[in-house]
């Protein structure tokens, strides 16, 4: 009999976590309030709990509430590990089938663009990247669309506090140059790395989106310039954004899976 009020709170927390988690912004106590519908005191303790965990960061100000580091590497791990992950790789390696070079599935996490996904090609001039790697976000493809694609607002305060590190001579170090680069990224929602995170490779990166249309990945293709020029690279895009709608109707497959699975487990609570 004392499941139930655990059980209760269980969920009160995942209503509280899926609130800031769907926010592009921190948020405050009393919106979360008003989107769970409980009581001030309850959500307070709720939100402590959770910042205590690791799971919710309070901003500085100390009145609203982000995601937390325990939670980001909580959601990467499941991206990168779910049911779908046989779909999404089979998907990059058609594409890379398709178009002889390495393709990558990544998203972003914190100030760093982290690799889902990974298919490498056949020849033998490659950079080797695994699962789970980690590359700055202001002088690769995939890192710019992100920034690109980011509220403005979020944007602007990650770009402040963003090491603008100089890799190659033709890293865009200057925060105008680059925000006009990002304007451009915006508009024709293609990113490029022309030898900017490392000489002689190039990339071109387009956003994957997620059920409700947000940019929520990207998938890219990158070769050293031997192999592939840029406007090469960018011969690639419409490969490109078909793999991405394959990508984004993964997510929807996700979804299914999860919404049989509780209906296929209501039985079992019933018995017990």
């Amino acid at each position: 009999m004392s499941a139930k009020p655990d059980t209760s709170a269980t969920l009160r927390a995942i209503a509280v976590l899926e609130i800031i988690v769907r926010a592009d912004r921190p948020v405050s106590l009393t919106e979360v309030m008003g989107d769970v519908a409980l009581p001030k005191p309850t959500v307070y303790r709720i939100l402590t709990l959770l910042e205590h965990s690791g799971l919710l960061l309070r901003e500085p100000d100390g009145k609203r509430y982000t995601v937390g580091p325990r939670l980001a590497r909580f959601g990467t791990e499941i991206l990168m590990n779910s049911s779908v992950r046989g779909s999404r790789h089979a998907i990059l390696q058609r594409l890379v089938d398709e178009l002889g070079e390495t393709c990558n599935f990544t998203m972003l996490d914190g100030s760093e663009v982290v690799y889902l996904d990974r298919v490498e090609t056949a020849w033998p001039l490659r950079m080797n990247l695994q699962p789970g790697s980690r590359v700055p976000l202001h002088c690769t493809a995939s890192g710019k669309l992100f920034l690109a694609m980011l509220p403005s607002a979020r944007r602007a305060k990650l770009l402040d506090n963003l090491p603008l590190q100089v890799f190659t001579e033709n890293t865009i170090a200057d925060r105008g140059k680059l925000e006009l680069e990002l304007e451009r990224i915006r508009r024709e929602k293609t990113s490029t790395d022309n030898e900017e995170y490392l000489t002689g490779l190039v990339c071109v990166a387009v956003p994957v989106l997620s059920r409700d249309g947000k940019p929520c990945a990207s998938v890219a293709v990158h070769a050293p310039v031997a192999r592939m020029s840029m406007q090469q690279a960018l011969a690639h895009v419409p490969a490109l954004r078909r793999a991405a709608v394959a990508l984004t109707q993964t997510y929807q497959q996700g979804e299914i899976a999860r919404t049989r699975g509780r209906k296929g487990a209501a039985p079992g609570r019933r018995r017990a």
